[in-house]
């Protein structure tokens, strides 16, 4: 309906009142529009914000950030992230990256103790971060921790430099030994111009590998915590390449030019690798009970007629005498010799009577175990030395023990009374009335991962998840004793080659030495910065060896439970470890597929040997050392010549082709054989480094190099349908065993 005349005459009314409102307001408006600046002054930065909003409101992105960078209001993320894109743009691969420069803090710069509490919360932080990242967020301390030094002596802070070198040096003594040396002499400002390597240091970036996660989460914790101090010293002199590690890294870690990783010096003590002397008690027993046994037997003859050389004779010239570099008895204790011990040694001697002869012309023989419908819930294997009894772990945390020569295991009776056993005849009236090739040995609380043989076979030692480690009588088949010690799961174990002694692996990032009649912990190792995957006796006993997840293997003194020698090189976890008979040299291997040889003397690597193309679970040296045998995931055994000197750069390989589509050159069933068909390095045909890379390419576009180049000492693969190989031991007489469970997939 219309409006009513009363109505438009209100209305319009009421707009005329409004209209002439606005109008007499207006001038006041101006009035205080004028007079705003002198009242509420803007900055230049307020009006910069301004601005940066409306940019932000309308999307005008790139005009945004120009604001920001011209007016210095990036923030740190931002600044990295620009940084990033330029340096990308710039070079086209993974570039530098850092930090931003930050700004300055006036408190935390006058507070004497920031550096202490920030690097000390960063180390901590370090420590307890995940295994993944630790190698790379570690690498990044040592140039925090020299220029945080360097800072507080250029500032006056003598103390607290004193007190901050004192503190935490130890850290990083393996690796950087000789400068921290150099540096720790260092005490005034005028010191840092005077000296070279301090100079070199303040005048060179820092140069550290790191993966995107890890970069990250180092710079995040520093913004996090405002650790001013240390985002200054790696925006200024640490250079951080983001980007995937690689097997050649090593060379653009630190300063270029300049021998960063002096883990040579570290390697320069003095070790003791020779063979433990026999006791001369223990001596004249074998000798003459040696002649008692010729005197009965009158001498044997080969078949040709020949007199072969007495047992005694053979002994006195093998017999192990102090060498130059052989450890004391006394650095490793032993309990007093029994007569079961002599047998051994006579047998020992037997054996070595009839060991063959192994070398690049004569490969092992090879006898191969394989467990079926196991795969899933098998963990470890163990055979004893005399290859007569087997071991091995389940997931469903029982050991299973067989009988390989033949003779029956019989157990006790679970309802004996041990205060009624006198003599030989009360224990065999306990025993169980039926034997079997095989007895579980029940008694953990988790699955079993580790278990390792006493060299007289008495013994079985296991390890489990439930943190202990058990012992085991291989003749009553029953639980001795329980050791407990470890916070976390124990991974591996092994018995010392005099018994007696032996070694556990742990999660908890330590190895510890046990003997058999304490239930608590000779000796803790710890260093490794994550897991203990794998550990082995040295051949003297003197000596420990560790492999670690942190991708490198340890040598310890089993005396003064110190570290005397560190190997790196491995780009992944540790699996396997193998020490040759002479203690003179250690093989490891692991989830990289390539083996590290290592002179245990001067802690160098003396070559690489590369070709399988699995996870390697176990490594062993023939008796005499000169050959080394590998099982691995793929399902493969493979011989290497141990004598065979090292190849350089990437001359000694062989590249595989494939003649079938979607299988390794040699390929049976899905396992691969050795079969090359480009060889370099040596005979007709032999390609320089320049073709061997032509011909990698060539093979990658094709999809038909699949795995690692075969190095030149690789003597031959012995290959499975479908067994994974993970255990590989020789006997005293040179077969080798390979151990594995079939698997169906």
């Amino acid at each position: 309906m219309p409006d009513s005349p009363a109505d438009s005459t209100a209305a319009a009314g009421t707009g005329t009142n409004a209209q002439t409102t606005a109008t007499t307001q207006q001038p006041a408006v101006q009035q205080q529009q004028q007079a705003a600046p002198a009242q509420t002054p803007q900055t230049q930065q307020e009006v910069d914000r301004i601005v940066l909003n409306y940019l932000n409101q309308k999307g005008y992105k790139q005009a945004e950030i120009a604001l920001k960078r011209e007016a210095n209001l990036l923030t740190l993320e931002e600044q990295a992230a620009a940084l990033a894109a330029k340096d990308k743009e710039a070079t086209g691969a993974a570039t530098p990256a850092g930090p931003p420069p930050p700004t300055h803090d006036k408190n935390e710069m006058g507070d004497p103790d920031a550096y202490d509490q920030a690097y000390s919360s960063l180390r901590r932080w370090i420590e307890n971060s995940l295994d993944l990242y630790k190698p790379e967020l570690m690498s990044v301390l040592f140039p925090l921790f020299l220029h945080s030094y360097l800072n507080l002596v250029n500032r006056g802070l003598k103390e607290q430099a004193s007190k901050f070198m004192t503190s935490y040096k130890s850290d990083h003594l393996e690796m950087h030994s000789q400068d921290i040396a150099r540096l720790a002499t260092i005490t005034d400002a005028q010191h840092i111009k005077e000296n070279e390597l301090a100079q070199m240091y303040k005048t060179n970036k820092y140069n550290v590998r790191m993966a995107p996660v890890s970069f990250e989460l180092l710079i995040a914790f520093l913004q996090d915590n405002k650790f001013i101090v240390l985002l200054r010293i790696v925006n200024q002199h640490v250079n951080i390449q983001v980007g995937a590690a690689t097997a050649g890294e090593d060379e653009v870690i630190g300063i270029a030019g300049h021998g960063t990783h002096q883990l040579a010096t570290f390697n320069q003590q003095n070790v003791a690798l020779g063979q433990m002397p026999q006791d001369p008690a223990f001596r004249e027993q074998v000798e003459q009970t040696l002649k008692e046994e010729e005197a009965l037997s009158g001498g044997d003859t080969i078949m040709n007629g020949e007199t072969p050389a007495s047992l005694l004779e053979e002994y006195k010239k093998v017999k192990t005498e102090a060498g130059v570099d052989s450890p004391s008895r006394d650095d490793v204790p032993l309990p007093p010799f029994k007569g079961s011990d002599i047998q051994a040694e006579i047998e020992a001697l037997r054996d070595s009577r009839k060991r063959v002869a192994l070398g690049p012309s004569s490969l092992p023989s090879i006898c191969a175990y394989t467990f079926h419908n196991a795969q899933e819930t098998i963990n470890c294997v163990a055979v004893s030395e005399d290859a007569t009894m087997m071991a091995a772990g389940f997931s469903e945390s029982y050991v299973r023990l067989w009988s390989l020569n033949g003779e029956k295991l019989r157990g006790f009776r679970s309802n004996f009374n041990p205060a009624h056993i006198h003599d030989s005849n009360d224990l065999n009236r306990v025993k169980e009335k039926k034997s079997s090739d095989s007895k579980k040995l029940i008694g953990h609380a988790g699955p079993v991962f580790g278990a390792s043989f006493s060299p007289d076979n008495k013994y079985l030692i296991t390890c489990s998840e439930d943190k202990s480690a058990r012992l085991w009588s291989t003749s009553t088949l029953t639980n001795l004793v329980c050791y407990k010690g470890h916070n976390y799961p124990v991974w591996d174990v092994d018995f010392g080659p005099q018994g007696f002694y032996f070694a556990t692996a742990s999660h908890d990032r330590t190895a510890r030495l046990w003997s058999c009649d304490h239930i608590y912990p000779l000796r803790i190792f710890a260093g490794h910065l994550s897991d203990v995957d794998v550990v082995k006796f040295h051949p003297n006993s003197k000596y420990v060896v560790t492999g670690s997840s942190d991708k490198t293997s340890r040598l310890w003194d089993v005396q003064r439970g110190t570290c005397v020698r560190v190997f790196t090189g491995h780009v992944g976890a540790i699996h396997a470890i193998a020490m040759s008979p002479d203690g003179r040299m250690m093989a490891s291997a692991g989830e990289d597929r390539s083996i590290q040889l290592w002179d245990l003397g001067s802690g160098k690597r003396m070559k690489k040997m590369t070709g399988h193309q699995g996870t390697i679970y176990s490594l062993d040296f023939s008796q005499d050392g000169s050959i080394l045998v590998s099982g691995s995931a793929d399902c493969t055994v493979r011989a290497w010549d141990v004598k065979k000197e090292g190849s350089q750069g990437g001359a000694g390989h062989r590249i595989l082709q494939d003649d079938r589509e979607g299988n390794a050159a040699g390929s049976i069933n899905g396992t691969v054989a050795s079969s090359p068909v480009l060889a370099q390095g040596h005979g007709q045909g032999a390609l320089g480094t320049g073709a061997t890379a032509a011909a990698m390419e060539r093979l990658n576009k094709k999809g038909l190099q699949t795995g690692p180049l075969e190095s030149e000492d690789h003597l031959a693969t012995f290959p499975t349908k479908r067994t994974p190989i993970y255990k590989v031991q020789f006997t005293k007489r040179n077969l080798c065993l390979a151990i594995g469970a079939f698997s169906g997939n």
